[in-house]
């Protein structure tokens, strides 16, 4: 079973508020995730993190490992809420052999910024509902995934998980986290994906005939869960102006959704450009720094040769993208200058929408 990556293309940080739109688009990058049953002993193998490798044994219907130290979180938390929901609706548990495969990392394992955790869970809970014989809607699948995501990175707002699920370009909206918190002990895992999430909408976007996205990759990873902690730490001392922030966000990203209904290039291009002024006043209230010396570069060339560019998803290194006209003379000259500059360009195309 195959998700694949993502990346943010505005909306960022403000969309860890509920209600509080962004938008987002799925790459044709994927992680694969293939399960076989076992008799014995199960395990997690993944091509790119082989030496971490674990076994594990069921004993009284709980997985058991043998390594305490282990870096697959992500598809732990999968398992775990896939087989709680297995369980309520009378599956059998077995045991089995879960190999992962990923294109979302570099040759030697560096992160490119595409959502490689919100992936692997995708793509586990979906391998493991096909082995139990399970069918789940998108909305089902996004929230097992969420639930799963959400348990080991406990913050972000699982925007990645939606891209991954529903593929595209996609407008989405965070559910409230504080009532899935409280629900988590009041329901049943059966019951919570069958429930109305308050304020989760997740609807799919068509862009621009004319829109090329081109992708630059700074060659420095950051993690996003430690940078939206230092954004949450910070903001309660700005509170007005936090606020602020995530109203002029809002308003921003509503204008580019209707570039998006109304065919726009040149509405999206100026939220674009927007939105990057407004993740630089973001930096100011909470001295995180987002774009990075590299990401400015990014965005400076592309500006300069007639785009729009941004950084992309938490900043801080990874990944910046530009928006601009495929007719535009210039996107060779764009290309060019950002290999000058040691910024990578990562040629991907967009995963088709599964809405």
């Amino acid at each position: 079973m195959k998700a694949p990556g993502k990346l943010y293309i505005a909306g960022e940080y403000a969309v860890v508020e509920k209600g509080t739109p962004s938008i987002i688009v799925a790459l044709n990058q994927f992680i694969t995730v293939n399960i076989e049953k076992s008799n014995d002993y199960g395990s997690i193998v993944s091509k790119q993190y082989s030496e971490n490798s674990i076994y594990w044994k069921r004993i009284d219907n709980k997985i058991i490992f043998d390594n305490r130290d282990n870096p697959f979180h992500y598809i732990l938390a999968a398992i775990n809420i896939v087989e709680t929901y297995a369980q309520s609706i009378s599956k059998k548990l077995v045991t089995y052999h879960l190999k992962v495969d990923s294109e979302l990392d570099n040759s030697d394992g560096k992160k490119y910024g595409l959502g490689s955790s919100a992936a692997v869970t995708v793509a586990t809970v979906k391998a493991l509902c096909q082995l139990y014989d399970i069918n789940v809607s998108k909305d089902e699948l996004f929230k097992l995934s969420a639930i799963a995501h959400l348990d080991v990175q406990g913050n972000g707002s699982l925007g990645d998980i939606a891209a991954s699920v529903y593929g595209g370009w996609i407008a989405y909206e965070a559910f409230d986290r504080e009532w899935l918190k409280q629900m988590r002990s009041q329901m049943s895992i059966k019951d919570l994906i069958n429930h109305k999430w308050p304020f989760l909408r997740i609807e799919p976007l068509t862009p621009p005939k004319n829109l090329k996205l081109l992708i630059g990759w700074t060659g420095s990873p950051a993690s996003t869960s430690q940078l939206v902690d230092k954004v949450s730490s910070e903001k309660s001392n700005k509170e007005a102006e936090y606020q602020s922030f995530i109203q002029d966000s809002k308003a921003c990203i509503k204008r580019m959704i209707s570039g998006f209904y109304n065919e726009s290039l040149e509405t999206i291009q100026k939220e674009i450009i927007v939105n990057r002024k407004l993740l630089h006043k973001l930096c100011n209230i909470t001295n995180v720094i987002i774009e990075t010396p590299s990401l400015k570069k990014l965005c400076d060339i592309a500006i300069k040769n007639g785009g729009a560019a941004k950084s992309s998803g938490a900043g801080g290194g990874d990944c910046g993208i530009a928006i601009v006209n495929s007719d535009n003379n210039d996107i060779q000259k764009i290309l060019n200058e950002w290999e000058n500059n040691q910024i990578k360009q990562l040629n991907l195309d967009i995963h088709k929408n599964q809405f």
